[in-house]
């Protein structure tokens, strides 16, 4: 359980952040920047991951899982806190740049463990788990995070605390995995892990396999965070600016991530471009509703779906990628991953911002971030029906 909820620490530094957007821009209007660089802020940690993910990967591949993620958790508290005393756009930013270094160590070292204690029927159960904690934590921290918000403009960076509880629990609980002693001291524990241990010292880096994975991560990623990061200002476009109206138009529709996690499980043992295609039939869906909403009810339809897809998102990408890796090249795996992803996040509001530009409207970047997803889901879906018939073909 613990795993469970460390993995949430990450994606927690941007959805504790979501119905804080406009106050904070509204902090900074006298910095005619404020627009596009507090956005950037909010995802400011994943250009970090990015960078720093791959050598989180090399470390823990080499050196083992528990020493880099519990001084990452540490230092996340550190800066997770750290902007509530600031009031620098510019200090605020490098505090964020400075969580998603702890953050890329997290999420590497998390979803490594996760391939480390568990088999693939394993991975599938405590991922689903995860899918099914995440959404509930998430709503608790949006319905915090409002009021928060309310009190004092930054008031939500408080909620960050958390992460030195988390980090008393890890050094209590969590251990090494078994294997990572064997390859590191040469030997094993049982026969079944000096088979996996001689089998992976001789395996080669998947770098082909790595590469379409990292590709459409990062593609996923991107239209992913498209409502985490900028879906306040639809709301805004709307009318609807109250931080705590936000929180509770949005707390419900958060739990539809659950439906994801449970159609993800559903899903999981069928063919990868199935999994893949259907996350991104039913996300970029709901991101097309939202585009096109003009009331609350059409917007909570379409938040409703995109939420759904939400859940489905990161445990697919996920357990997709875990399929392709072996125990000695996880940790890199795993970083590569990790970098995808969050420059994905990083990269997410730069082009909302380009696209507003394009169509004249936040609502108008989702309508063609949604028929983009669409396109790529349908490609998906007839590569599933060729490589059907093929299969059949050659029986």
């Amino acid at each position: 359980m613990i795993i469970v909820i460390s993995g949430f620490l990450p994606l927690f530094a941007i959805v504790s952040m979501f119905p804080a957007l406009p106050s904070i821009i509204g902090h900074f209007q006298d910095n005619p920047k404020a627009r596009e660089l507090v956005p950037l802020m909010v995802s400011a940690p994943g250009l970090t991951i990015a960078f720093l993910a791959p050598f989180a990967g090399f470390f823990v591949d080499r050196f083992g899982r528990l020493p880099l993620l519990l001084w990452g958790t540490f230092f996340y508290g550190i800066f997770g806190v750290a902007p509530f005393f600031l009031d620098s756009l510019t200090l605020m930013f490098v505090s964020r740049l400075l969580l998603g270094a702890c953050e890329a160590a997290i999420l590497t070292v998390v979803n490594t463990l996760i391939g480390d204690y568990w088999e693939d029927e394993g991975r599938r159960d405590w991922l689903f788990l995860q899918g099914i904690a995440g959404p509930v934590l998430g709503a608790v921290t949006i319905w915090v995070a409002g009021p928060a918000t309310e009190l004092r403009w930054n008031g939500m960076f408080l909620i960050y605390g958390v992460a030195f509880v988390i980090f008393i629990l890890m050094k209590k609980f969590l251990f090494e995995p078994e294997s990572h002693a064997a390859l590191r001291n040469g030997e094993a524990g049982s026969a079944k892990t000096e088979n996996e241990t001689s089998s992976s010292l001789n395996s080669p880096f998947p770098a082909k396999s790595m590469t379409q994975v990292g590709l459409l991560t990062l593609f996923g990623s991107a239209l992913y965070y498209v409502f985490i990061i900028s879906g306040g200002l639809v709301f805004n476009e709307i009318g609807i600016t109250e931080p705590s109206r936000i929180s509770d138009i949005s707390a419900i529709p958060a739990l539809f991530i659950i439906v994801g996690a449970l159609v993800f499980r559903i899903l999981s043992t069928q063919d990868n471009t199935v999994q893949l295609g259907s996350f991104l039939l039913v996300l970029c869906t709901g991101l097309t509703i939202i585009g096109l909403a003009k009331s609350v009810p059409v917007l909570v339809l379409g938040l409703v779906i995109q939420q759904t897809g939400a859940g489905m998102t990161v445990v697919t990408l996920i357990a997709w990628t875990q399929t392709k890796l072996p125990y000695q090249h996880r940790g890199r795996g795993m970083g590569i991953w990790t970098a995808c992803f969050f420059f994905g996040q990083f990269s997410s509001p730069w082009l909302v911002a380009r696209l507003e530009n394009l169509t004249g409207t936040v609502q108008g970047a989702f309508v063609v971030s949604g028929v983009i997803g669409l396109a790529v889901a349908a490609m998906m879906f007839l590569t599933h029906v060729k490589n059907a018939i093929q299969r059949r073909e050659l029986a």
